[in-house]
């Protein structure tokens, strides 16, 4: 055997125990539960053959308090560079076979140099966390290494996309990575997201609660809105993320993954029209008017379980790429509330970073009233819609289907707010408040009086839309750019994306601004 064939033979030997992890008989017990492997989930993720590992034999030192004459693989997590659907992704996948993916000193290092490599490169960042947290044989170092990723996570937020994946325990500071990241998506089983566990809590305040309550996905996306995707298992997940990946650029120097055709298709769509209902007390479902507006209905809905008085996700029009926020009268009757301020604000911000086109429909009575939303901060969150509108540069489209009352209708991006395009249907009602509301404060003493009230009120509410919430009356001052036929809205829309792709817009030179968080 040449000196050659043994030096082959070594590294095959310590590639082959390298890539079994942390053994064969632990892999096996996750595919019992449901999960993948650490390795298998970015097999999964990106196209076969063309992962480039970085970091394979990398391993810290193991010589602490009860880890003495312990290998392991990769030190527990893997890294490197793999393409999904023709581009380069960077991805992180940490294995819980190895020491619980427990995070030491080398384990951090891999993470911070795979992202520093991808900001370096412009590529997104894919990481499924499946760690039990901090190696604690490593001290403080674990601590620094926390530190060290979450300084990156910070400076590759606005550059290149972040993605995380949840697919088994994030706990405590190691859930704060995921939730300095862009989208967050965790799968339904097996994994779970929190600060403090259940006894902890218990030990702590005296409350008993369970790990459903607190860290389950369903939590952690309905309830604390901190995951935007719930994925059935492993295999789903990694799914959403292609899907995902498939509207957004790789990074904030490069456009979004238009698809461009030279044949416009620019006809009327008569099935708008029958959304339209026959009176403005009726509501109007957003989803089927987003999957009219979208080329071949293909809306990606973010932070569905949370907040649904407001929609949000990615779709094409025309083939651009668009953001597209929806008020939804089917919850709350479509009014803006603590959470859903939250929703649209940071979703808003994430488009704009990344050259991502919005599309509003608005169909909003106000901000949502009440003692709760008021001592919550109502004012503080809905300003944030205001400051995400106001300090995007992308182009912006509005179009106004129904109800745009008082300050709300600031909040979902009028002409003031740096609407490009402000459109409206014939249905819309632009106003400082509702009918109702101002017919009982205009015409108050009358009603009191009068014998009959209720069709006087009606009467009234009526000529109140007629003469100060017309659409028209917007658009004779300026602050609607065309009334049009629901029928005409995917053509319209499309044909203004089209014009504002080269859309340039300059502001005042500062380090950032100040949003009221």
């Amino acid at each position: 055997m040449s000196k050659l064939d043994e030096l082959l033979k070594d590294l095959d030997q310590r590639r082959e125990e390298a890539l079994a992890g942390g053994g064969l008989d632990k892999i096996e017990a996750r595919h019992a539960k449901g999960q993948l492997g650490a390795r298998e989930r970015i097999e999964a993720l990106v196209e076969p053959g063309t992962f480039q590992e970085m970091g394979l034999h990398a391993q810290h030192d193991t010589r602490h308090f009860g880890m003495e004459d312990k290998s392991l693989a990769g030190d527990g997590v893997i890294t490197g560079i793999g393409f999904v659907d023709g581009r380069p992704v960077a991805a992180i996948s940490q294995d819980f076979t190895v020491a619980g993916g427990s995070l030491g000193k080398m384990h951090a290092h891999k993470i911070c140099d795979t992202m520093d490599y991808a900001g370096r490169s412009g590529l997104p960042i894919v990481a499924f966390n499946d760690s039990g947290g901090a190696r604690i044989q490593d001290g403080v170092e674990s601590l620094s290494g926390y530190g060290q990723v979450f300084n990156r996570n910070v400076l590759m937020s606005g550059v290149v996309p972040q993605l995380a994946v949840i697919a088994g325990p994030c706990a405590g500071g190691a859930a704060y990575s995921p939730a300095l990241m862009d989208f967050v998506i965790m799968t339904r089983h097996n994994a779970n997201m929190f600060i403090c566990g259940p006894d902890v809590i218990r030990a702590a305040t005296g409350q008993v609660t369970t790990m459903d309550e607190i860290g389950s996905a369903m939590t952690n996306a309905a309830v604390s809105g901190n995951v935007h995707f719930i994925a059935e298992d492993d295999l789903d997940a990694v799914a959403i993320v292609r899907r995902l990946l498939s509207f957004l650029p790789a990074n904030n120097m490069v456009e979004p993954p238009h698809r461009l055709v030279d044949d416009l298709v620019i006809a009327d769509d008569p099935g708008m029209d029958a959304l339209v209902p026959e009176s403005a007390k009726d509501p109007i479902d957003s989803k089927q008017v987003i999957a009219r507006l979208v080329d071949d209905g293909d809306f990606m809905e973010v932070h569905t379980e949370f907040a649904g008085n407001l929609v949000v996700g990615f779709g094409r029009i025309g083939g651009v790429v668009v953001g597209l926020i929806a008020n939804q009268s089917l919850v709350k009757a479509g009014t803006l509330d603590i959470d859903a301020s939250d929703k649209g604000s940071r979703f808003i911000r994430f488009c704009n970073v990344f050259s991502i086109p919005l599309v509003t429909l608005v169909d909003v009575p106000g901000f949502l009233p009440g003692i709760t939303q008021e001592q919550g901060g109502i004012i503080r969150h809905g300003a944030k819609m205001l400051f995400a509108y106001g300090g995007s540069t992308v182009p912006k489209i509005t179009v106004f289907l129904r109800k745009a009352y008082g300050g709300a209708y600031l909040a979902m991006c009028s002409r003031d707010m740096g609407a490009d395009v402000a459109l409206a249907w014939p249905s819309a009602e632009i106003a400082v408040m509702g009918a109702e509301g101002a017919v009982n404060i205009l015409y108050r003493h009358e009603l009191k009086a009068a014998e009959n009230a209720d069709e006087l009120r009606a009467e009234l509410a009526k000529e109140y839309r007629e003469r100060f919430a017309s659409p028209y009356l917007s658009a004779s001052k300026g602050l609607i750019s065309d009334v049009i036929e629901p029928a005409r809205t995917r053509a319209a829309v499309a044909l203004a994306l089209r014009s504002l792709l080269s859309k340039r817009e300059t502001r005042p030179p500062k380090k950032h601004g100040n949003i009221p968080l």
